[in-house]
């Protein structure tokens, strides 16, 4: 596979199904988003965390792909007259939201219950999940102003808020598996 072709160079790409679009079209940055995402994904899953939480990250960013599959696909072009799927594109399932909901529900279990917002940070693998967390708001953002635009599966929005949630949950459990200082967030009164 060749890396360089040269079609992009004025500008455009393809989705998926041939459809050219500028780069800075809303479906390249929401998909672009989500990539920025999964890398980031990938720096945590590299640092010195736990294997459960490593193969949930790998699932998460298998995922991703899809959810990026998902974007990239021109929507006319996906679906023939008929109704039936022209492209072999995967999609997000509820039980790849329910994954995640019962990983969130896992990890609580053992924290302390959180009475206020907590600055991010106390240890560079918390700093990266909380980088990651605020990359997959802005990428539901995007996301979202896009399905305004043109709808999906609406499973895909729902996977990047829960996602967005697991992400801030595994901050707080790294943070407590690796004895990292919690710093709440209280807002001080005006002298």
């Amino acid at each position: 596979m060749k890396i360089y072709t040269k079609t992009g160079d004025k500008g455009t790409t393809a989705l998926f199904g041939g459809t050219r679009v500028p780069k800075h079209h809303i479906r390249i940055d929401s998909y672009g988003t989500v990539d920025e995402l999964n890398s980031h994904i990938g720096l945590i899953r590299d640092q010195k965390i736990d294997e459960p939480s490593k193969k949930i990250l790998i699932n998460i960013q298998d995922k991703l792909f899809t959810v990026g599959a998902v974007l990239a696909t021109d929507p006319e072009k996906a679906i023939l007259k008929s109704g039936q799927k022209r492209l072999n594109i995967p999609t997000v399932s509820t039980e790849d939201i329910e994954l995640l909901e019962k990983e969130i529900d896992r990890m609580n279990e053992s924290l302390p219950p959180m009475t206020h917002f907590v600055l991010p940070g106390g240890h560079q693998t918390v700093s990266f999940c909380h980088i990651a967390r605020c990359v997959c708001r802005r990428a539901e953002r995007l996301v979202t102003a896009l399905y305004e635009i043109t709808p999906f599966e609406e499973t895909t929005l729902h996977y990047l808020n829960r996602l967005s949630d697991y992400l801030f949950v595994l901050a707080r459990k790294l943070s407590h598996d690796l004895k990292a200082e919690e710093i709440e967030w209280i807002p001080k009164k005006n002298s």
